[in-house]
């Protein structure tokens, strides 16, 4: 069985995913920072590009903005609850004619040939969770890349803390009064998260050596019974990216680690920033700055960023 497509697919096709997914950038500042860190890459990139193919586009946060500036987009996902809200927001923004809505797996891109499509990207790490195929994934979106590819993974050394950390999603919570669930969960559990946490050196030097942060045999054995677990995830350094690019032939690669800079500030001075335009957009723009120097790359808040040209 290809339980990591499996999973994927139970998982993202919840009933509430889309509305979930729609409403990160007004929950936790983690994903502020990373959306903005993309976005202004995407902005700085569209120089000869008309089309455009966003695997694992979820909610449309992409695909939209892409759609807006007049590129024709390809929006791809696993999920029908993503799709179905992105259909939504690109309507209501009146870009539906502009993309084209396609239900499908990022293992199997065979329906597209080679150098399909200007500009390849795929953002918060659908790749990640395509184990044990996250090679031939990459390889495969490569291969439908005509000028351009950006693509975010999990990153290993930025996910690393949060196994000394159960707290790590308190420091980025915008608004401790938000209807959030799991904003409300993370508050109401918080002393019990730290009461029961007891550190583990093997547990860490498990997660380096592999690349995974959880049990993968218990994510399928959860999958088997019914359950709905998280997806199996597998976590990139920054020279393993690096190495996969440039063995598909991918040239002037960069890498980034979008959260690097937000995780080093506690909760209440993000907040406070995040509340006064003009701090936050100065903050954005370093954030940046900072994120896109190579000797942070590998420690961005969860993803592991890299931008490459088809040559």
């Amino acid at each position: 069985m290809d339980y990591s497509r499996k999973i994927s697919e139970r998982m993202w096709n919840l009933p509430d995913k889309g509305e979930l997914e729609a409403q990160r950038e007004q929950s936790f500042i983690d994903d502020i920072v990373q959306k903005a860190h993309i976005e202004k890459e995407l902005l700085q990139n569209l120089d000869g590009i008309s089309t455009a193919f966003d695997g694992g586009a979820g909610s449309g946060r992409f695909s939209i903005l892409l759609a807006k500036m007049g590129i024709h987009v390809t929006h791809f996902d696993i999920s029908q609850p993503m799709i179905d809200k992105a259909r939504k927001l690109a309507e209501a923004e009146g870009v539906l004619e502009k993309i084209a809505f396609i239900k499908g797996a990022l293992e199997d891109l065979s329906d597209y040939v080679d150098r399909s499509f200007d500009l390849v990207l795929s953002f918060d790490a659908p790749i990640s969770y395509t184990y044990p195929k996250q090679e031939e994934v990459i390889r495969n979106l490569v291969r439908i890349a005509r000028k351009r590819i950006m693509i975010s993974v999990s990153s290993r050394l930025g996910a690393l803390p949060y196994l000394a950390n159960p707290l790590q999603k308190h420091q980025f919570i915008l608004d401790k009064n938000s209807s959030d669930r799991w904003i409300q969960w993370c508050l109401e559990n918080k002393d019990k998260m730290t009461d029961s946490f007891k550190f583990s050196k093997e547990a860490c030097e498990k997660a380096l050596a592999t690349g995974f942060m959880g049990d993968v045999e218990e994510a399928k054995q959860a999958y088997d019974r019914g359950e709905a677990p998280w997806c199996i995830t597998y976590h990139f350094m920054p020279d393993e990216l690096l190495h996969i690019l440039q063995q598909n032939g991918v040239k002037n690669i960069k890498l980034a680690g979008p959260g690097a800079f937000a995780r080093t500030i506690p909760n209440e001075i993000l907040v406070k920033i995040m509340k006064d335009p003009e701090q936050k957009n100065d903050f954005l723009d370093f954030c940046h700055e900072y994120d896109s120097n190579p000797y942070v790359c590998g420690m961005g808040k969860d993803n592991l960023f890299a931008k490459g040209e088809i040559l």
